[in-house]
């Protein structure tokens, strides 16, 4: 569970930069009101970044005499309340604050005023994950800072706006704004804490691109000016930041130096938060190496810092990192207690998302511990949430597609009511015309028609572009952008659309077949190589896949790094070579990454199609249902395999129900029927034809098999 730095699990380490960034803004811009008053605001702002609780209970007792000062006083107090509120929780109050600091800006006419309650909104807007929100705040917030003379607020809002770009994916705008923010605080005499916070966030940057290089150059001056600003909240805060460029640049114990590093200055400072952080991501560093010990003693210091700041996520995070480490020196009791506590924490939080991440590493860490019901139980509670997450997608994305309809049904009514008023003011001004001046009526008549032909004409071509448009998205819709294959949601209205594929009937030599495919640790590939990596694996698959299959079947991205083949007809003795076929056509590719050779192999479960157990056919959906739980078995018996469901037994005995619940047992009691393909060592080429499937294993009803 290692990776960025943890700020929690699933929040990255760009909330941390924007809750630093709300700090930023330093004495200069209080030349008025108090002069006692202004000094220990600035002692509250950077108290704020490290233990906003304490930070919070002195703002309150300033809050009286604040709102009574100067406005760049009462603006700074403003922003320093509403950004303690947010770091101690207080979300909505936060959020109230900033709004009430943005009608005060507008009243006094004060641009500085103005901005600094656009940014103390922005940080709040980006912590209830409505991003739009946060983005438009941010650059408006660019845009009247920028109106001002003050120089540290020019910094604090190009590093917010750059932020907002990195987020939305536009890496080149959110150079050019970091960069522009690093330059502007190199300007700033007297004050280097600017120029720190615009290190920060330039370094991160870098770490999103994988530019590590120019990441490390700028890394050591922002240790540098961190050190040089004799403030260890400061130093801990560039050298989390060298965590994170040590870990995603494989540079492990660097990461891990850096983290002990600042550990010691995070308890020096007291900064609690902080300290339960590192601590969990030291625990993970531990866990990459498989060093269980030393996870374990670090799992339990986490989880008691967490506790002691009543950080959720933390928690919930110490304990996922708990359950692995007891899994991996075989306390599987405990270890499984561990992780199920964790999950109950990330299902309250209702972050779906995260909790079908820690799912899968669920059942990967049980599977390593030689735990295989409990990890077929962990993946299929995985998929189970997949399919609920991916309905609800579904569901929202029919609403905008429907709202979208609507719009533009509605705009192209109004624009018919106008063409419509349009003709009748013509006709109004002909008749008109016809009384006073007779002989200009052929002219008048001449330019009407002229008109309505020019009109019938754009109409038309409007009609054909819309057109046009609507079959490229129908078939942008269908396709994968990564790998071009067909997508779930194709294949689902595909079969929906065909609803006799379930109920056709072939001769006894032919059928169809379902073949659904994983990648074997591909996790590992990401882990370790990065994302980019994983993308090349996925795309190799998906043209190795066509040159195995058929251009009459369908390949789908199921979905991850999952994959479906639909063969609309095949011999029924060629389904195993089929799975043969794909074991090996992918087996022998080497994906060559950066210089490095990456082996890939999937793990495969298939069935022909329709499925007939008894007298009626199987839904298509409940056959993919019956596959997947072939491909869980290839997983759980070794992996670079395929498993295939070639029949019912004896089914008046049994129920497809019971058959569903676990497919293994079925077997085991003589219900099903099933044959494994073994792959080959990788790189080896398939057998000759001559050799017919001899790497096929019929498994009868019943009998175990020495493949397993």
């Amino acid at each position: 569970m290692a990776g960025i730095p943890h700020l929690p699990r699933q929040t990255p380490l760009a909330r941390k930069l924007r809750q630093l960034a709300a700090a930023a803004l330093l004495a200069p811009a209080l030349a008025f009101g108090q002069a006692d008053l202004p000094a220990q605001l600035q002692q509250i702002r950077e108290a704020m970044r490290y233990v906003p609780d304490d930070a919070l209970r002195r703002l309150e007792a300033l809050e009286q005499q604040s709102r009574t000062s100067g406005v760049a006083t009462r603006a700074e107090f403003l922003m320093l309340y509403s950004n303690s509120l947010q770091a101690t929780g207080d979300v909505q109050r936060g959020l109230a604050v900033a709004d009430e600091l943005i009608a005060y800006g507008r009243q006094q006419r004060d641009d500085g005023a103005l901005a600094k309650g656009l940014l103390a909104r922005s940080y709040a807007l980006y912590q209830l994950a409505d991003l739009k929100g946060c983005h438009a705040a941010a650059f408006e917030a660019e845009r009247v800072g920028l109106r001002t003379k003050d120089m540290p607020l020019h910094v604090h809002v190009l590093i917010t706006a750059g932020q907002s770009y990195q987020e939305d994916g536009n890496y080149p705008a959110a150079l050019s704004k970091l960069q522009e923010a690093v330059e502007v605080a190199r300007r700033i005499e007297g004050n280097r804490l600017p120029l720190a916070s615009a290190l920060n966030a330039l370094v991160f940057l870098y770490v999103n691109m994988r530019q590590f290089d120019k990441g490390w150059e700028l890394q050591q001056e922002s240790v540098a000016v961190a050190k040089s600003i004799n403030s260890p909240g400061r130093v801990a805060d560039a050298l989390s930041m060298e965590y994170a460029l040590g870990i995603e640049s494989n540079q492990p114990e660097r990461a891990r130096r850096a983290l002990l590093e600042g550990l010691a200055v995070e308890r020096k400072l007291g900064a609690r938060q902080m300290i339960a952080t590192t601590l969990v991501n030291l625990a993970d560093s531990y866990l990459k190496e498989h060093d269980y010990a030393r996870a374990l003693d670090y799992s339990n210091q986490s989880l008691k810092a967490a506790i002691d700041v009543r950080s959720t996520n933390d928690i919930a995070t110490s304990r996922i990192n708990l359950g692995q480490a007891y899994l991996g020196l075989g306390r599987i009791a405990e270890g499984k207690q561990q992780f199920e506590a964790g999950l109950a924490e990330y299902d309250k939080a209702g972050d779906k998302p995260e909790l079908q991440a820690v799912l899968l590493e669920y059942g990967g860490a049980l599977e390593r511990a030689g735990d295989y019901k409990g990890a077929v139980e962990a993946y299929h509670r995985e998929r189970t949430l997949t399919n609920e997450m991916f309905a609800k997608q579904r569901q929202k994305d029919v609403l905008e597609l429907q709202q979208k309809y609507d719009t533009e049904k509605k705009q192209r009514q109004i624009e018919a009511l106008r063409q419509e008023n349009r003709v009748k003011g013509a006709e109004l001004d002909n008749r008109r015309l016809q009384q006073r001046i007779w002989w200009l009526l052929a002219v008048v008549s001449a330019l009407v028609t002229a008109i309505v032909g020019l009109l019938y004409r754009k109409v038309r071509t409007a009609n054909a572009q819309l057109e046009e448009k609507n079959e490229e998205l129908k078939q942008q819709s269908s396709l994968d952008p990564l790998t071009s294959l067909y997508n779930r949601r194709h294949f689902q209205e595909f079969m929906r659309g065909h609803g006799t594929v379930e109920r056709r009937v072939f001769g006894d030599d032919t059928v169809g077949a379902l073949f659904l495919m994983d990648v074997d640790h591909f996790k590992n590939v990401n882990d370790t190589y990065g994302h980019a990596a994983g993308d090349a694996v996925l795309r190799m698959i998906a043209e190795n896949l066509r040159v195995a299959l058929r251009e009459t079947d369908m390949i789908v991205r199921w979905g991850g790094e999952e994959f479906l083949a639909f063969l609309p007809a095949v011999s029924r003795q060629s389904v195993d070579e089929v799975a043969r076929r794909i074991l090996y056509t992918i087996s022998s590719q080497s994906l060559q990454y950066q210089g490095i050779t990456i082996p890939v192999n999937v793990s495969v479960g298939f069935a022909p199609f329709p499925l007939v157990p008894g007298d009626t056919p199987l839904s298509w959906e409940r056959a993919v249902n019956l596959v997947d739980m072939a491909l869980y078995l290839a997983k759980a018996h070794g992996r670079n395999r395929a498993y295939g469901v070639r029949g019912f037994a004896n089914f008046s005995q049994t129920t497809m129900e019971s058959i569903e619940q676990d497919l293994e047992r079925a077997w085991r009691n003589g219900f099903v029927d099933l044959s494994v393909v073994l792959g080959g060592p990788h790189g080896a080429p398939p057998p000759a034809e001559s050799c017919g499937t001899s790497n096929v294993v019929q498994l009868k009803a019943g009998r175990k098999s020495k493949s397993r």
